[in-house]
């Protein structure tokens, strides 16, 4: 017997899919977060049918749910007007929706955190035109998650495979010079990389629970140098009378939203120039989001003064923004990195990615972990160029990753005392 027709179609946005096709790809396991989230219990998720190309990840991903990236379009946080065109591709299996891909046609290369600009120099002087290019991604977010979301059910591989395809197919449809899927799996990298994508690594600073039931079980594992430099951080950090607050689902009020947005707008002018998010993005994954929220917040003299957003899957905390109004010596640390640390502890979490960058990471126990990118170069000249950078570039990331590693906090030695 034939195996259905598979069609793919790219939409102009993602209210072109319902909610719950779009979860059903992005996330199977959502209820089982869900269970644990209102359990407040170790993040886990129902395993799946393995398959060969180890593409299954049922760990819940809040990102490509279908609330936050609906919560970024309609907020006008990234549309047209912001050179954020959806382009989502849909697989359909006899008009059943049976893979989804979060994909935008660009008009520059903001907001992605794997750059690409000296790529766009160099063509456009030699004469070509590098934008449009399609982005597959979630914008503003610099997350590792699934990029092509396939439904359970259905043949993975196969519709896998359409939608790889079906990204080159779209780059032509679109006279687009490229596309670049950004923060993916490992193995949907080297699926793609099978397709003719270039790949790419970077490396970001994750921290890792080793099974600690608490803070001091965690210090306990590293040297004494870096266990007092970590406790005389947190104490500095609150001796101006500073307390620090969780808040998550109902206890995220619009007051709170409003004060945790002036901090995002306060440092993202500083560092970018113009904040990517709206006001009104942040009240929407409150209202239809909330669970998946953590922010961390800091108040002193009856106000809030800092915080910081995180987002929960099933397995990992996510940390994104931070700011603040008022400057204490080490508050970023104590709300970004040790309160990540403590939820995740709580929660029984395994990780927390702590965003983009920053190898001050290091000392506080996140160590360097590889990412990964794909990228589809439609021209040969320029292909045959990036291809040749990157091979040098993954050599580079690899032995800095190495070296990084070494320069952990942790102690060396069963002799060294905690």
């Amino acid at each position: 017997m034939a195996s259905p027709e598979i069609t793919l179609e790219a939409v102009p946005s993602i209210g072109n899919v319902s909610p719950e096709d779009w979860d059903a790809c992005a996330n199977p396991g959502k209820a089982t977060h869900e269970k644990a989230c209102n359990g407040h219990g170790p993040g886990a998720s129902s395993g799946l049918p393995g398959d060969s190309l180890g593409l299954l990840e049922p760990a819940y991903n809040p990102f490509v749910s279908h609330a936050f990236l609906s919560a970024v379009e309609t907020s006008g946080s990234a549309t047209i007007r912001t050179g954020w065109g959806s382009r989502h591709l849909v697989a359909k299996l006899d008009g059943r929706v049976a893979g989804v891909v979060p994909c935008y046609l660009k008009s520059h290369s903001q907001g992605e955190y794997v750059f690409d600009r000296g790529w766009a120099d160099a063509y456009e002087r030699a004469g070509g035109r590098y934008y449009p290019k399609l982005q597959v991604s979630v914008p503003f977010t610099p997350a590792t998650g699934p990029r092509l979301l396939v439904r359970d059910g259905v043949d993975r591989e196969r519709i896998m495979e359409a939608l790889a395809s079906g990204l080159v197919a779209l780059c032509g449809v679109s006279k687009a010079s490229s596309v670049h899927v950004t923060f993916a799996q490992e193995a949907e990298w080297k699926l793609l990389g099978e397709h003719g994508f270039l790949q790419r690594t970077d490396q970001q600073f994750h921290w890792h629970n080793e099974g600690f039931a608490s803070f001091d079980d965690f210090l306990a594992t590293l040297n004494s140098r870096h266990r007092k430099s970590i406790k005389r951080e947190r104490r500095d950090a609150l001796a101006a009378g500073i307390t620090i607050h969780w808040l998550t689902g109902k206890d995220i009020t619009e007051d709170a939203w409003d004060a945790f947005f002036m901090f995002y707008m306060e440092t993202g002018s500083r560092k970018w120039g113009r904040p990517y998010l709206t006001r009104e993005f942040f009240s929407l994954i409150g209202e239809t989001m909330s669970q998946d929220v953590l922010l961390v917040m800091a108040r002193r003299n009856d106000r809030w003064i800092a915080g910081a957003i995180n987002f929960i899957g099933s397995d990992t905390l996510f940390g994104r923004n931070w700011g603040a109004v008022e400057h204490h010596p080490f508050l970023h640390f104590e709300v970004c990195y040790y309160q990540a640390i403590d939820f995740a502890i709580n929660r029984g979490l395994k990780h927390v990615e702590a965003g983009a960058q920053g190898e001050h990471k290091i000392a506080r126990g996140y160590l360097p972990r590889t990412t990964h990118s794909a990228h589809f170069i439609a021209d040969p000249g320029l292909r045959r160029a990036i291809d040749d950078y990157l091979k040098r570039e993954r050599a580079y990331v690899a032995e800095a990753g190495r070296e990084l590693a070494e320069l952990g906090p942790f102690r060396k030695g069963v002799d060294e005392a905690p």
